[in-house]
């Protein structure tokens, strides 16, 4: 008994002696906005601002961005870093803090919800590099029915090759670790990002017509304030657009260093996250309006309206690639956040390298991956993994390490890298707020279908 103890002990020693770590915070910083940026603020922001109210429904957003960030995102990130492990050690050793046993058990929850999530997001990535290749070879601009192009990529086996190949260059970056392979990646594509972005919406600025489309964006109509499902969508919005899940930025803060600043860096990421968001409603909503189209296609606004658009616009081709050229690093930045979860609980929990645990979580993403190579499945699979597993994952973290760890140790390890003392808000805000709001995301979501 003696020399189990030991052994795990040992192991224990090793994996966080061999722990890789963020080269540096501007890395760490960019990787959690890789991790928030996706397909949440590229096409369903656009769309739940002009649906919920224009300017009217950025007023909850804004508060709820600022009220999560300044809780949840420092939460998770400093759980992670307290522990040095991501959700399956760190709820265990939660867990451990009370003489209980079986944290990683319920750790098992946020791991499942991201590889879940990861799983169905590497088929719409597939979808993404193809309308990227697409947009270079010039097909996608001279297909005559956009929704046919599209439909034949996201019906039944339509994407396998490109949803591999998808999987394979996120794959290929993870296997060089976090410091060679995520942090210098995401150094790369998360600056591209913003500035194809903003290439674009200059490129917008100029189309005739778009001015109605920035009416629609900032004009308020107050009466949505007025009503309570505007504050339970921008509340869904926040939530999920800042990568909350109990899971990637619980990983990602394991991998920072003590002295670094958590709440300096959950402040950055949180704007940044809001200026992808505003940029991407800045070019997408005034380009459709431009070309008298539906700012309310939902999910179809990316892959089916703004390649219409594109064909419409002078210069569309070059415009379409610079577009999903962006988007495309939006995706890929977020899944590798995803998978870096399930990977990283290989890692801490079996001793395994980290290309055994690479490989093992990449087979077992393509094979799971072909059986959601059909629109309605794929559907039917983000809609359980986002309502049920996602929202629950960070409401447990939020659970362990501001209730089950205690304030007093929450406080000391969010303080360590501050220059300022946390003010008493910390406490309620932390405890009872953000909780809070995490299970009002969590009912919410399974009466209404998902808020976010």
């Amino acid at each position: 008994m003696g020399n189990n103890n030991q052994e795990n002990l040992s192991t224990q020693l090793n994996n966080e002696i061999n722990r890789d770590t963020f080269d540096s915070k501007v890395g760490f910083i960019l990787a959690c906005i890789g991790s928030a940026v996706g397909m949440g603020n590229i096409w369903m922001f656009p769309y739940r601002v002009g649906q919920l109210g224009g300017a009217a429904f950025l007023i909850p957003y804004f508060i709820f961005v600022i009220v999560i960030g300044f809780t949840g995102v420092i939460g998770e990130m400093s759980f992670g870093r307290a522990m040095g492990t991501g959700p399956l050690g760190a709820f265990q050793k939660a867990l451990e803090r009370r003489g209980r046993k079986h944290g990683d058990l319920i750790g098992l929850i946020p791991v499942i919800g991201s590889l879940g999530i990861a799983i169905g997001y590497s088929v719409v990535v597939g979808w993404i590099l193809r309308f990227t290749v697409g947009s270079i070879t010039g097909s996608l601009v001279k297909a005559q029915d956009s929704g046919a192009y599209f439909g034949a990529i996201a019906g039944n086996m339509g994407s396998v090759n490109w949803h591999m190949m998808g999987l394979a260059l996120t794959f290929i970056i993870m296997l060089a670790g976090v410091s060679n392979g995520i942090e210098k990646v995401n150094k790369v594509m998360m600056p591209a990002f913003f500035v194809l972005f903003l290439i674009l919406a200059i490129r917008v600025a100029t189309l005739p017509g778009a001015m109605e489309g920035y009416k629609y964006l900032f004009i308020p109509r107050w009466e949505f304030l007025g009503n309570p499902k505007t504050w339970v969508y921008a509340l869904g919005q926040a939530f999920f657009s800042l990568s909350l899940a109990g899971s990637g930025t619980v990983v990602y803060g394991s991998y920072l260093k003590k002295s670094e600043n958590v709440v300096e860096s959950a402040k950055y990421v949180s704007i940044f996250d809001t200026m992808a968001a505003m940029l991407a409603a800045l070019v997408i909503i005034p380009s459709v309006f431009a070309f008298k189209m539906d700012p309310a296609a939902g999910p179809p606004l990316m892959f089916i309206t703004m390649p219409s658009v594109f064909k419409q616009m002078p210069m569309g081709q070059l415009f379409s690639i610079i577009f999903f050229i962006a988007v495309l690093f939006a995706g890929v930045t977020s899944l590798m956040n995803l998978f870096e979860t399930p990977i990283e609980a290989l890692q801490a929990k079996f001793n395994l390298s980290r290309k055994v645990s690479v490989a093992t979580i990449a087979l077992i993403g393509a094979v799971t991956g072909l059986v959601l190579e059909d629109g309605n499945k794929l559907g039917i699979w983000m809609d359980v993994i986002s309502i049920y597993v996602i929202p629950l994952g960070a409401l447990l973290a939020g659970i362990m390490f501001f209730w089950v760890c205690g304030p007093k140790f929450a406080r000391e390890q969010v303080q360590l890298g501050c220059k300022k003392e946390l003010g008493s808000w910390f406490e309620p805000m932390t405890r009872y707020v953000f909780c809070g709001l995490t299970i009002i995301v969590y009912i919410f979501g399974i009466f209404y279908g998902g808020i976010g």
